[in-house]
Order: structure tokens, then C-alpha cells, then sequence
């Protein structure tokens, strides 16, 4: 019978997957001259999936600031018609 420790060893052993520690920058923080606008959809389209939902921060890479002014801008983008609020279709 195999002990708890020879399991926990053999897992962190066959875990493929890498483990990173450096965090995406922010590229609205980085680059000053991007501007967060509903009006831009073509921006703002990085930031939604082919569903229609908003991509987390942890994918992005935004910091908190701006990820709430891109909700913000998608919300008010949806709301004018520049952008879906759900795709139909298959």
C-alpha cells in the first residue's frame, strides 16, 4: 500500500503544468496613450469572449482600475447597440 507522502511526491512529479510567477502588466497602466472608450468596440471586443461574457482580470492581465472601467464601457457599449449582449446562433 502506498503512503500518503509517495502520493502527494508523485503528483507534484507528473503536474505538467508550469508555474508562473510573474504577473501580466496592466497595458492600459503601461501605455498612457490607450484610452478605455465605449465608443471604441474594437477595443473593447479583446475583452469579451465569443459568448458574451466579460474576461476575467486573472486572463487580461488589467488591473482592478481598469477592468472596472471596461466593464463600465462595455456595459454602456451594449446598451447603444455598438456591442451584443449575447450571440445567437449556433
Amino acid at each position: 500500500m502506498a503512503r500518503p507522502e509517495d502520493k502527494d511526491a508523485d503528483l507534484e512529479q507528473d503536474s505538467g503544468r508550469k508555474k508562473s510567477s510573474r504577473r501580466r502588466a496592466c497595458k492600459f497602466c503601461t501605455d498612457e496613450n490607450l484610452v478605455i472608450d465605449y465608443k471604441n468596440a474594437g477595443l473593447l471586443k479583446y475583452f469579451i469572449t465569443d459568448r458574451g461574457k466579460l474576461v476575467p482580470r486573472r486572463l487580461t492581465g488589467n488591473c482592478a482600475k481598469h477592468q472596472r472601467a471596461i466593464a463600465r464601457a462595455v456595459a454602456r457599449a451594449r446598451m447603444i447597440a455598438l456591442m451584443p449582449f449575447a450571440v445567437t446562433g449556433k
